[in-house]
């Protein structure tokens, strides 16, 4: 059975760009890079794909997850730094009783 072949995002990029810009048709791609047609179609519908989604939201969506995750850090902070200073008082409060008289 045949190993499948690795190729880089790069690889991916230059060969849908090629095939997009018309330098080559997908067939003379496929025959030059001996990759099939099928992979080659699919690799440039999941191009437009990403090129769409991109254009719609204004983002990648990695930048967008991170955003996402850096505002609930956020939030996650203010929240332990609102339960830090109750603490605070409430120690406060219990430094001042005076000592229990034990027996």
């Amino acid at each position: 059975m045949a190993r499948q072949r690795k190729h880089s995002p790069e690889t991916k990029v230059r060969i849908v760009l090629e095939i997009i810009s018309g330098a080559k048709s997908v067939a003379q791609a496929s025959r030059e890079y001996k990759i099939k047609d099928s992979l080659l179609y699919k690799w440039k519908a999941e191009a437009i794909e990403g090129m769409t989604q991109y254009f719609a939201y204004g983002q990648p969506t990695e930048a967008k997850r991170r955003a996402e995750e850096k505002a609930e850090l956020e939030r996650m902070v203010g929240k332990l730094s609102m339960h830090l200073e109750i603490a605070k008082k409430a120690s406060h409060y219990v430094n001042c009783l005076p000592p229990e008289s034990g027996r």
